[in-house]
């Protein structure tokens, strides 16, 4: 049975609707991976974020056309992302609509020199797993950020380029609407608030979700700058917002709420940049540092920051990564050993193959069984049914969503089942 914090979290926060957030505004939560947001001025309609696919762009404009006819006037990108930015196409119908984004605007959809070196298969590879491409339905329960049962059709087909870039924070007329857009870095460098202060409805991007913010994506990301992140995060609650309308998950109403869920996520990025930090200058390894990690008390049992999406001790890690680079400070980490080296020495530990064998199948623990299975599988070891039971287990009692998908597509692959459905 799947964790029942990450069922209650995928029912709760990824349930389909069409949430109003002040009159002739909405937000469409559930149908794709992100969110869209749509603000009806005299004439025509803003849409803001435009999912990841044409299918489900196509859903929430028959949603909207439910409540008005009036046309998309006008499109907002608030990052680049490709789950916000890959159904502007269907919301234009064809028509000539501005695009406007960050001036920092940068995206793989976009194209990009091709002689650029880059680890693209592996990228590829770990994305799927990730979000849980090729596992079935009742396996993959949620992307952590959104409901694991989306239209797939048209992924990525539906995107329009930016027309008009947006260099420093500006008022702008959303016909007869006033927003402000603001630059706010968190998650990415090109992130773009969208401030409605009349109706006090507030745009974040995914700078805040109902979930610990993913300070560092497992498919693999250059470092997110977590300071900036969390100064974002202060400008905002500075606004003073009465609704809060995230990139993913459920909207946020009443102004003592907004200003709590803003504060504390701030907070709980700064413990982890802190923690790491003094872990760090104490000549502690990662390992140590990762395992002492825990958010203060009076935060700790917030729900907006369970696990289901980012995760503390992935970030710390990502937080030493980015600030000092890969070398941990302890010399032993200066050499190498290839992965049949160490597995041999394991072994010859061990008493041989046969002992390591064992050690693997009899302990009670699961983490360091699949160490041992991979020290084995180095060593041309048939072992990857083993690993894979014990990954389909641990699966089952995590709360993180992209943890769960990660550990059931490989354990499908060990398995030799299909991973492309």
């Amino acid at each position: 049975m799947p964790n029942a914090d990450l069922l209650h979290h995928n029912e709760i926060q990824f349930r389909k609707s069409i949430v109003e957030l002040a009159p002739g505004m909405w937000t469409a939560v559930g149908y794709a991976a992100s969110t869209q947001h749509v603000i009806e001025g005299a004439s025509s309609l803003t849409v803001v974020d435009t999912s990841e696919s044409t299918g489900a762009a196509k859903n929430v404009l028959d949603e909207i056309r439910k409540r008005t006819g009036k046309p998309v006037g006008r499109i907002i990108y608030t990052h680049s992302h490709r789950d916000h930015i890959s159904g502007a196409a269907i919301f234009a119908e064809g028509r000539v609509c501005p695009v406007i984004a960050n001036a920092k605007f940068q995206s793989d959809l976009v194209g990009q020199d091709g002689n650029k070196i880059a680890p693209h298969k592996a990228l590829k590879r770990r994305t799927a797993a990730q979000f849980g491409i090729g596992l079935f339905p009742e396996e993959r329960i949620s992307l952590g950020c959104g409901p694991g049962d989306r239209p797939m059709e048209g992924l990525g087909g539906g995107f329009l380029p930016p027309t008009q870039l947006i260099e420093d924070d500006q008022d702008i007329d959303l016909d007869g609407v006033r927003a402000r857009l603001i630059m706010a870095p968190g998650e990415t460098e090109d992130h773009m608030a969208v401030w409605l202060e009349e109706a006090g409805v507030l745009i974040p991007g995914d700078n805040w979700y109902h979930a610990f913010p993913n300070l560092y994506a497992i498919r693999g990301t250059p470092y997110r700058d977590f300071a900036a992140w969390a100064d974002s995060l202060e400008l905002l609650e500075q606004l003073g917002a009465a609704v809060l309308a995230p990139g993913h998950t459920m909207p946020v109403f009443g102004k003592d709420k907004v200003r709590e869920v803003l504060s504390t996520t701030r907070r709980a990025i700064l413990h982890v940049m802190r923690h790491t930090a003094e872990g760090m200058d104490k000549g502690q390894s990662m390992d140590d540092i990762v395992s002492e990690l825990r958010l203060p008390d009076d935060i700790a049992s917030k729900p907006w920051l369970g696990e289901f999406y980012g995760r503390a001790s992935w970030s710390a890690r990502a937080f030493a990564s980015g600030t000092l680079g890969w070398y941990d400070g302890n010399p032993t980490t200066l050499g190498t050993l290839s992965s049949t080296e160490r597995a041999r020495h394991m072994a010859d530990l061990a008493g041989g193959v046969e002992a390591l064998t064992a050690a693997a199948r009899s302990t009670i623990d699961p983490q360091w069984r699949l160490e041992l299975c991979d020290h084995l599988i180095a060593l041309g070891e048939p072992v990857e049914l083993l690993k894979a039971e014990t990954m389909e287990t641990i699966a089952e009692d995590e709360i993180n969503a992209t943890a769960r998908n990660t550990y059931l597509w490989h354990a499908r692959r060990l398995r030799g089942g299909e991973t492309n459905r």
